[in-house]
């Protein structure tokens, strides 16, 4: 797929998740879209429990409820796409029709820093 391609796909969605991702897109991010399908009630089940699981534990999200609720709303296999940003900060998860002509959904989630990075800053002199 190509970036201007997708970067269009991104746009027509009119979420702000999806705006999200196609800044992160235009900033340089690494771009992957993987070969092959997956049924959608499949990963609709996989993501309501990340879903539950970053509710509990804090961990930044956007858009994750609504693609799961589109997700379970799907009946055709669903193509899998990833954008991440430039900076590392953030992942965009994007939910693709089989032929990945169409964005069916997309969420983003905020990386949190290595544990080691966080023991580097801990352990720093003062």
């Amino acid at each position: 797929m190509e970036r201007d391609q997708l970067a269009a796909l991104l746009m027509g969605d009119g979420s702000e998740t999806a705006a999200h991702a196609h800044t992160a897109l235009l900033a340089g991010g690494t771009v992957t879209v993987w070969d092959g399908t997956t049924a959608p009630e499949q990963l609709a089940h996989i993501y309501r429990r990340r879903l539950r699981r970053t509710r509990h534990t804090g961990q930044e999200t956007t858009g994750l409820e609504r693609a799961v609720d589109r997700l379970a709303a799907h009946r055709l296999p669903v193509r899998l796409g990833q954008i991440a940003s430039a900076d590392g900060t953030w992942v965009y998860l994007l939910f693709l029709a089989a032929d990945a002509r169409t964005l069916l959904a997309c969420t983003g989630v905020r990386r949190r820093p290595a544990r080691s990075a966080i023991r580097a800053v801990v352990n720093a002199p003062r």
